[in-house]
Formats: structure tokens, C-alpha cells, sequence
């Protein structure tokens, strides 16, 4: 796959499509962008441009720990930076879960870059303010704490995106833990600041403030509750709403994979907004 230069780092991608309107779509969590693979090369099919990235710290992209900002914010201006090398803006910005928190910040923080939005899954509520700061940042500080950098290196998460981008090994073994400590707890303190707001870290007001067009799709389990997709859409001027045949479902994460039978209706209800926006 191509590799770019972002902000000093390599930044995995791929660009689904030959011809069209240019797309992003922002996967979740910590995941690399190969879950969002079948539903790009449907939306492509329709005549757009998809382009895939792993952000920083995620997939075959490099690692680094010298952002001060929400991490989501910083995916947001290397995502700006990529799409501007690929002469792609102005651009469609969708994402999932944290890639939706990614997209509002895109929108906010680059306004004139972004036709529209295309969210879905998005996070909200006292379960995931509970639960993300842990898997995200907590557990990880105390491996650090007790095992040092060999038990990074060694765990699950970490060991595939070493296995995807080898330096990463490298900067990791070499790191010093406290350092390491230290970026994430300025993440995670970052992130439980905003864990009140409507979405992490974007208040009210902020999603007044939104002029581009927005639809979103509400999620189904505890980390994405619909009400999360709800509250989004009436506090987002003129956006639209649409709803899967789908209901919540009691459990901490219906994985994406288990929304593949969604999948067309969901290329339906994207490629008709951006076709209604598209100039």
C-alpha cells in the first residue's frame, strides 16, 4: 500500500475508486482501516473516491506519542495534511465510533475542507465514558508500569502493529516507560476532561457552531447507543438522521463485522446525501 509523509510520519493508505467525489471513512478504537475495506468498495462502485488511512498508532502507520492534543484531534489535522497531498479537499469525512469523534473534529477544526460528514456509531453516554479511558489508555499505563516497554511490546494490540510496521518495535523497545506513562496519561486526562460533553471532547455549542452538511447513523450497543446518535443529530443544525433496522442491544461492543447485512443500506444512505451535497 502507498505510504505518505504526514507530519513527520509514514501514514499507511489506500484509495478505493478511480474517478469521483473524494471520500474518507474513519474506522474506530485502534483498529487499522481494513474493517471499513467491503463497505469503501461499495460506496467506490457508485462512482466516488474512498480513501482509507491507518492513523498514527494504528495499523502498518507509525507510532508517536509527542501530540499535546485529544488524540482525535491530531488524527484530524494528519488526515487534512494527507488529503491536501492528494489534492482531495474539499472531501466527504465519515468515520465510526472514535473515527466519528475524528470526523466532528476534522469539521470543526477545517471547516471550509469538508463537503459534509458521514457519522455513524457514534460514542456517547456514562458506559463508554467508563470504558474507553481504560481500554484506551489505563490498562496500558499500568502494563507499562509493571512490566515496562517488553510488556507493550508483548501485548496483543501493540504486537500487530509491530508485526504491520517493524520500526514501531524498534521505537517502542527503546522507549523510556516513563515517557511512555506520561503521553498517556495526558491522552487519557484529555479525554475523561471531555467525557461529559454531548460528544468527547466537542461541547454543545460546538456542534451548534456546525454549518456543513451531516448525517449520522446511530450505533446499537453500550459504547454506541443510539441515544449518543440522537442527541448528535438535534444538536447539529439541518442534519439527518437515519435509522437501521436495527435495535440496542445489551452488550458493551457489537463488533462492525456483524453489521456486513447493513452494509448496502448504509452505501445507500451515504452515497444519496453526498449526492444531494456534492457541490
Amino acid at each position: 500500500m502507498p505510504i505518505a509523509q504526514v507530519h513527520g510520519l509514514n501514514i499507511n493508505y489506500e484509495v478505493i475508486g478511480d474517478d469521483g467525489l473524494w471520500v474518507t471513512l474513519i474506522t474506530g478504537g485502534r483498529r487499522g482501516y481494513a474493517e471499513f475495506v467491503p463497505l469503501a468498495r461499495k460506496i467506490a462502485a457508485e462512482g466516488y473516491r474512498v480513501l482509507m488511512h491507518d492513523r498514527r498508532n494504528t495499523g502498518a502507520s507509525d507510532i508517536s506519542f509527542d501530540g499535546e492534543d485529544v488524540e482525535e484531534a491530531t488524527w484530524a489535522d494528519d488526515l487534512h495534511e494527507l488529503l491536501s497531498q492528494l489534492d482531495a479537499l474539499p472531501a466527504f469525512i465519515g468515520g465510526a465510533s472514535s473515527g466519528a469523534r475524528t470526523a466532528i473534529l476534522f469539521g470543526l477544526r477545517h471547516p471550509q475542507a469538508a463537503r459534509g460528514l458521514l457519522l455513524f456509531r457514534v460514542t456517547g453516554g456514562a458506559f463508554a465514558a467508563e470504558r474507553l479511558p481504560e481500554n484506551y489508555y489505563n490498562q496500558f499505563i499500568r502494563m507499562a508500569e509493571a512490566g515496562g516497554m517488553a510488556a507493550i511490546c508483548a501485548d496483543e494490540q501493540y504486537a500487530e502493529r509491530i508485526a504491520a510496521n517493524p520500526a514501531n518495535g524498534d521505537k517502542l523497545a527503546n522507549m523510556d516507560p516513563q515517557d511512555f506513562i506520561a503521553a498517556l496519561t495526558r491522552w487519557r486526562d484529555l479525554f475523561v476532561a471531555g467525557k461529559d460533553l454531548p460528544v468527547f471532547g466537542v461541547s454543545e455549542t460546538e456542534l451548534n457552531s456546525m454549518k456543513m452538511p451531516v448525517t449520522i447513523i446511530p450505533g446499537n450497543d453500550k459504547t454506541h447507543d443510539s441515544t449518543a446518535g440522537r442527541i448528535v443529530h438535534e444538536m447539529i443544525p439541518g442534519s439527518e438522521l437515519h435509522q437501521l433496522p436495527i435495535e440496542d442491544q445489551d452488550l458493551p461492543l457489537v463488533p462492525f463485522e456483524d453489521w456486513a447485512p447493513h452494509e448496502p443500506e448504509i452505501t445507500r444512505v451515504f452515497t444519496g446525501f453526498m449526492g444531494r451535497h456534492a457541490g
